[in-house]
């Protein structure tokens, strides 16, 4: 039975996941999240109730939440990429760096986009602050880490990297890198070169009139 996956082709977890399944060459059936398909809106509705995307559907099971979508993938669908080491002290580094780009990229980043959606009477400068602020914290630290890695766990595009790819592409729309993180940068443009990521960035482009903040005439 064909995989299905459930999902946005602008969303940055979304493209967390297809980034994995275009590595392998995985084939899989898009079942695309928007209101022009309210038949794979309610089917998602069914099988997530929570409504956060993506979900890969293998055979009757449901996979959420991306991290978990891309470990499943390895072990029940492997391909020629792997994108979590066997040895265990190497996953756990890769994992580490997932939970890093999750938690201290995406995370404040999303905080700012979601800020801009509210009515003004419900704005939390404050809050966009501390996320400008973390973002800042995060690519200093990010910065350090990548002076001598070519990937984010080192030298093997992981699962880290999957992550890495459109949180910080969504970040630098949102609270640009500044010009002192040049590692990061140079990361950065390393994963839009990577071909499965430029893939899914070219797929989502039709959508960046979507981009609340207004995305930037470049990438």
């Amino acid at each position: 039975m064909t995989l299905k996956l459930y999902a946005h082709p602008f969303s940055s977890y979304c493209q967390k996941a297809l980034v994995a399944l275009y590595e392998n060459g995985t084939p899989f059936e898009w079942r695309l999240l928007s209101n022009e398909n309210p038949e794979a809106l309610q089917e998602f509705a069914a099988l997530w109730p929570l409504k956060r995307f993506p979900v890969l559907v293998d055979a009757g099971r449901t996979i959420t939440e991306a991290s978990i979508i891309i470990e499943y993938l390895g072990l029940l669908h492997p391909g020629p990429v792997s994108l979590l080491p066997t040895d265990a002290r190497a996953a756990l580094e890769v994992r580490s760096m997932d939970r890093f780009f999750d938690n201290y990229i995406s995370t404040p980043q999303q905080k700012i986009v979601a800020d801009s959606l509210r009515p003004e009477a419900e704005h939390d400068a404050r809050g966009v602050a501390d996320a400008r602020a973390m973002l800042d914290t995060a690519y200093g630290w990010l910065d350090k880490v990548m002076a001598d890695r070519e990937w984010a766990a080192g030298g093997s595009f992981s699962l880290a990297d999957c992550g890495a790819a459109p949180f910080l592409f969504y970040a630098d729309w949102t609270h640009r890198i500044d010009t002192s993180f040049s590692n990061v940068i140079a990361y950065r443009k390393r994963l839009l070169a990577r071909p499965s990521f430029a893939r899914a960035v070219d797929e989502a482009r039709p959508y960046r009139p979507l981009f609340p903040l207004g995305a930037p005439d470049r990438d």
